[in-house]
């Protein structure tokens, strides 16, 4: 039977992980094409979502890290996803900035362009669902994500 820790991580996992594959049907499906800061924040899901996945079946210690870099990591996601939304939406481009430099530099965008390739300008990228703009969606469960980290962070083994 697996713990609260374990289940808040598993959780964790399969909204990071339901949230890329969100993504990339707006995407695919809808024509919504990805700037620099989106597809950092599909990095930053990922990310989150291998680390507690791996981590929740590692062990009360290693599940503790596993939160705290989720917790850490989620709020790497909600900068990034604020910065989209009050800052780079704004801008004509999004080249030079530190989304565009970090996803080219890390190589990303040509070793698995289906996911990690830039597409859009940051302006074209600031679109509405459901009325709500889509930096704002990914503000939010970033903000979520963050305080399941918490709770899973603070829970006695």
């Amino acid at each position: 039977m697996m713990s609260t820790s374990q289940r808040t991580l598993v959780l964790i996992a399969i909204l990071a992980f339901g949230a890329v594959c969100i993504a990339l049907v707006s995407q695919y499906a809808f024509g919504l094409q990805p700037c620099a800061w989106c597809v950092l924040q599909r990095l930053i899901y990922i990310v989150i979502g291998i680390v507690c996945l791996v981590l929740a079946f590692l062990g009360p210690v290693l599940r503790r890290v596993g939160a705290l870099l989720g917790l850490i990591l989620s709020l790497c996601g909600v900068w990034a996803a604020y910065y989209q939304y009050t800052v780079a939406s704004q801008l004509l481009s999004c080249a030079q900035t530190f989304a565009d430099k970090f996803i080219a530099g890390s190589g990303l965008d040509a070793a698995l362009p289906s996911v990690f390739g830039i597409y859009a300008t940051c302006m074209d990228a600031a679109v509405k669902v459901l009325g709500v703009e889509y930096a704002v969606w990914s503000l939010v469960l970033f903000a979520i994500l963050a305080l399941l980290s918490l709770r899973a962070l603070l829970r006695r083994a």
